[in-house]
């Protein structure tokens, strides 16, 4: 059966004919940083929590997101999500819950997304393009949280892995929230990608910490930043 959105994006014709916009494209990039420098510069030490869209309010995930964010912004972090629905609500309500910064950096969507409702309103910013998004996300978080999620999630944990590996950026805590869903996707990654096929160091596996518990995650992240400084990632 063929994908109705690879025929939706992909049309009969000549490549000479497709007329390029990709001159003026670097204006609305342009603008997406400056709004983005200018919100998330002000809005002071905060952690980005990560996770499926299509994660419901019953589930386990969600309520352990909510409490994670509260306790998070206890501690006097911020929360910074990608505004959607699911994980990224929970951790929202969670921030709102506990009269933290609560931020979602949006990205606009043919589908599934629209901002959620516990965002701060003067906290709340649209993107048009996945990699300046990504981009706040690393630059104003202290810290990454990573719950179970689909590619987005995965996209976002091995950009911050390899950005640390490549001392593109300094090292800040990465914490992996469930054992059991994260177990397999480590085993692979040791076995694997360091003892098969000497694909990573050692001590690249000392880049994240798994967490079973919220209590561990936060822990974790307070205990890093009693040794280091709390500043913007680049």
């Amino acid at each position: 059966m063929e994908d109705k959105r690879i025929t939706e994006k992909f049309e009969e014709k000549e490549w000479s004919e497709v007329k390029s916009n990709d001159s003026w494209a670097v204006f609305k990039i342009m603008s997406e940083f400056v709004t983005g420098f200018e919100k998330l510069s002000e809005i002071g030490p905060s952690v980005s929590i990560f996770g499926s869209a299509r994660t419901k309010p019953d589930h386990k995930y969600y309520k352990i997101a909510d409490e994670l964010a509260y306790k998070i912004c206890k501690k006097g972090y911020g929360v910074i999500t990608g505004g959607g629905p699911g994980i990224m609500e929970a951790a929202n309500k969670g921030a709102n819950r506990a009269g933290g910064k609560s931020i979602g950096l949006n990205i606009n969507l043919p589908f599934e997304q629209s901002h959620n409702e516990y965002i701060d309103p003067d906290k709340n910013l649209d993107f048009n393009y996945f990699f300046t998004r990504k981009l706040m996300f690393v630059k104003y978080a202290q810290g990454f949280v990573v719950l179970p999620g689909g590619f987005g999630t995965l996209d976002e944990f091995f950009e911050a892995l390899t950005l640390i590996q490549t001392n593109k950026i300094g090292k800040f805590p990465i914490v992996l929230m469930s054992k059991s869903f994260w177990g397999g996707l480590l085993s692979w990654i040791e076995e694997t990608l360091l003892e098969a096929n000497n694909n990573i160091n050692a001590v690249d596996m000392d880049l994240f910490f798994l967490a079973d518990t919220v209590d561990e995650a936060v822990e974790h992240i307070d205990s890093f930043y009693k040794k280091y400084t709390l500043k913007p990632n680049m």
